[in-house]
């Protein structure tokens, strides 16, 4: 994650809205792709304040009514798009805000979502809906275990139990995750190193993933790496999971005891885990650490060879602090041959989407 700076010279970050120095307002900028201040129009609407842009801007829709997001839109908004940005535009399902903290909770899942649309843009990789050529569509629901009778999507005021997890394209995330008593709880019961709201996002999408780049193109491939997605089937490999546990070899050849359920939930880990490498990596570059974190440019060895160095420090910061292991995962040779198919994935996919390199991304000063 990159650092941006404002018009007075102040450090700014991805997820701020408002400059601590000058006061300005902040918001991305979908034509030069940065955190940029807000400078405002004589017609209600805004310019970006980068140097090399200074594009016509309106902020989304959910940045101005809820301020859960800090994301623009390009003038002219297009009618359809209801003035959403290029992340809250997948939005399928928000939570009920009658509902006390759900606006919170919400705020914190947003901002989990645009990390990962930071993520995909890095790498580059294909994603969107049917009107953009990608199939399955994306988009995101996010709900609670208890629908209100008033929710839009349903008829009737029944108790529902919201499982997160993905089903062609579309990814729900139960809004209890972005509660961190909840989450944490929910992390001492599974036995799990981490739990975390990007985690989740970036798992789900690792099956959406899935979809797109794999399914009827590279299953033979992904067999030979991850095993046979159709045997056990699913749901038999899923109960037997929760009713039985992970073997307890796992570690020998996975990244989580999760990814032994199954070789597609093997495949969303290893994903999720490529992304936690590779955002890592790229926020320590831009903070002045050494070494090239670009995927294009870097083998895989190299990428695991530094994320395991810099966990290790890592790892001994947050025990200084009492806090969980950032870095927990154990890169063995088998989880490295699946981060390397991983790899060669996100780069064929990254070519397929004919994206430009972070070399060739213009960068305005801001």
């Amino acid at each position: 994650m990159r650092t941006y700076r404002c018009l007075c010279g102040n450090s700014i970050f991805y997820d701020n809205t408002q400059c601590l120095r000058c006061g300005r307002e902040l918001g991305f900028c979908p034509g030069c792709r940065n955190m940029t201040c807000l400078l405002p129009l004589d017609d209600g609407y805004v310019r970006c304040g980068g140097a090399n842009c200074g594009i016509g801007l309106s902020k989304c829709s959910n940045y101005t009514q809820y301020a859960v997001c800090n994301r623009c839109v390009a003038l002219p908004i297009l009618p359809e798009g209801g003035g959403l940005c290029d992340c809250c535009r997948f939005n399928a399902t928000i939570p009920d805000l009658g509902a006390p903290g759900n606006l919170q909770r919400w705020s914190r899942l947003e901002a989990a979502k645009r990390r990962l649309f930071y993520d995909l843009s890095q790498l580059g990789l294909p994603y969107g809906t049917a009107a953009d050529g990608i199939t399955p569509s994306l988009s995101f629901d996010f709900k609670a275990d208890l629908i209100s009778k008033n929710d839009f999507w349903r008829s009737v005021g029944k108790a529902e139990k919201v499982y997160t997890g993905h089903s062609a394209g579309r990814i729900t995330i139960n809004i209890r995750e972005a509660d961190d008593v909840e989450r944490e709880k929910l992390r001492v019961d599974l036995g799990e190193a981490q739990r975390t709201l990007i985690g989740h996002f970036r798992h789900e999408i690792g099956h959406f993933y899935w979809d797109v780049l794999v399914k009827g193109r590279r299953e033979d491939q992904c067999k030979a790496v991850f095993g046979d997605h159709t045997h056990p089937p699913y749901a038999d490999a899923l109960n037997s999971y929760y009713q039985n546990g992970p073997p307890t070899d796992w570690a020998q050849a996975h990244i989580s005891a999760y990814a032994a359920m199954h070789p597609w939930e093997d495949f969303a880990e290893t994903w999720a885990t490529y992304l936690d490498m590779i955002s890592t990596l790229d926020t320590a570059h831009h903070n002045g650490a050494h070494g090239e974190s670009e995927p294009l440019r870097v083998e895989l060895e190299a990428l695991v060879s530094c994320y395991q160095q810099l966990g290790i420090a890592l790892n001994e910061f947050s025990r200084s602090m009492g806090l969980l292991d950032f870095v927990p995962e154990v890169f063995v040779p088998p989880v490295i041959a699946k981060l390397r198919f991983i790899h060669d994935l996100v780069r064929s996919g990254r070519a397929e989407n004919g994206a430009l390199t972070a070399a060739d991304r213009p960068l305005p000063d801001v």
